[in-house]
């Protein structure tokens, strides 16, 4: 069948040598065919670090779950092995995603979208959805907790991509972009918003900001939507006195310790406790139910207490990694799909990762996103990966030589005119 040949040998004409004659010597160029051809540069940086991320997580979730456990009666591996199995399912379906074409989700756009917004209608339905932390974000099946509206911010940037890309000729016009863009978006970032989870609106608004800006659409353009969801934000977030309170004990240095100051700063006194080295791993202290959400949102402060700044430094690195090489695929495609869809994806995962950091070191208030890779959640954990299968499908788009064609005109030699005559070329020795 065409394109699965295994192997295909074929044999070319005799050598030409630097003299212009031709040699006896024959070569043979064999093709393994597209399944085993090489991967780009982009592919390995992005799966490597997903896989290097996703295994630190599974080790510190064990770690910083392991008191928890056995206070409950479980084994002290039981999280532990509840996120590798998340792992597990993850990581395959990253890579059977990465194998789809890029068409497969430019036409699925739509069908995504719809898909994610009856699923987080679901949390609304009695005996299906339950509240959580105070926010109504979760559903129950079969004994199985999910979190539909990690799913919502793939199936956004997808359809983002979509949609931009169906109306690339006319991106010119403010009215062609609004709609249906702002219209659909806030009714996505409603039903999430009507569960009360304003981190999770906030990393959706990320998504669709990324999006447009990795755009063809014009700048001026793109600050209406930037405003829309800065105001929404900001209003929501006055409108609720718990939120208020959350986000002035930033500011204040005598904020109660025991209510709205408990959390940031158990997760402050952990980072601090770790200095350069850290406790070591499995030593925390934070761990024995001093840290609420120990092992969830403020992973990155046991990782900090247990393996210290080197450990912290280890984790940015390879999300700086992880940032190389998304912002590679999205540089070198000529796809304005890819462009856009890879963009949202990967302001999504930096962005979270940027603000569940920022909220641990109390940069932000508590908003309660998880860290992308490690905190502990299937449904966080498959989702991520999922969009990395994507970039990753994305990545073996990419024309080849992509990002070397500079270099690769810089040392070709000179064609030779039509017609023009070869000169002999100068024998040693020759008189003058």
């Amino acid at each position: 069948m065409k394109g699965e040949r295994a192997m295909s040998t074929t044999t070319t004409r005799p050598r030409t040598g630097a003299d212009g004659r031709e040699s006896g010597a024959l070569t043979a160029r064999v093709s393994l065919g597209r399944v085993f051809a090489p991967v780009p540069l982009e592919f390995l940086l992005i799966a490597s670090t997903a896989l290097l991320l996703t295994g630190f997580g599974i080790v510190m979730v064990t770690s910083a779950t392991t008191a928890t456990s056995i206070a409950g009666g479980k084994s002290p591996y039981n999280d532990g092995l509840q996120q590798g199995l998340f792992a597990l399912v993850g990581v395959a379906a990253m890579f059977v995603v990465s194998r789809l074409p890029v068409r497969f989700f430019r036409r699925t756009g739509w069908i995504a979208l719809i898909g994610a917004i009856c699923l987080q209608l679901l949390v609304f339905v009695p005996g299906l959805g339950y509240e959580s932390g105070g926010n109504r974000n979760w559903i129950r099946i079969a004994g199985f907790s999910a979190q539909p509206s990690e799913f919502l911010k793939l199936a956004l940037a997808l359809w983002i991509g979509m949609i931009l890309y169906r109306k690339r000729a006319l991106l010119g016009r403010a009215r062609h972009v609004v709609v249906p863009l702002v219209p659909v978006a806030a009714l996505a970032m409603g039903t999430v918003l009507a569960g009360h989870d304003l981190g999770t609106v906030m990393i959706l608004v990320l998504v669709m900001l990324g999006a447009l800006f990795f755009s063809p659409v014009n700048l001026r353009i793109f600050v209406l939507p930037l405003i829309l969801g800065v105001i929404g934000v900001v209003g929501y977030a006055v409108t609720s006195e718990n939120r208020m309170k959350r986000i002035l004990s930033l500011f204040d240095e005598n904020c109660d310790y025991l209510n709205e100051c408990y959390q940031a700063t158990h997760g402050i006194w952990g980072l601090a406790g770790g200095g350069i080295f850290g406790v070591g791993l499995g030593n925390s202290v934070e761990k024995y139910s001093w840290l609420p959400a120990a092992a969830d949102d403020y992973i990155f402060a046991i990782v900090g207490e247990e393996l210290g700044l080197l450990g912290c430094v280890v984790v940015l690195a390879l999300f700086a990694t992880f940032a190389v090489g998304a912002f590679r695929v999205i540089r070198n495609s000529d796809d304005p799909f890819v462009k856009v869809a890879a963009g949202g994806i990967t302001v999504w995962i930096l962005g979270q990762a940027l603000v569940n950091i920022g909220v641990v070191l109390r940069v932000f208030p508590v908003l309660g996103v998880p860290l992308p890779f490690m905190s502990a959640g299937g449904s966080s954990l498959v989702a991520v990966l999922l969009a990395c299968g994507v970039l990753l499908a994305f990545a073996r788009s990419l024309p080849p030589d992509a990002g070397r064609g500079r270099a690769a005109k810089s040392v070709a030699p000179p064609r030779a005119k039509p017609g023009a005559k070869k000169r002999p070329a100068a024998r040693a020795g020759r008189a003058k």
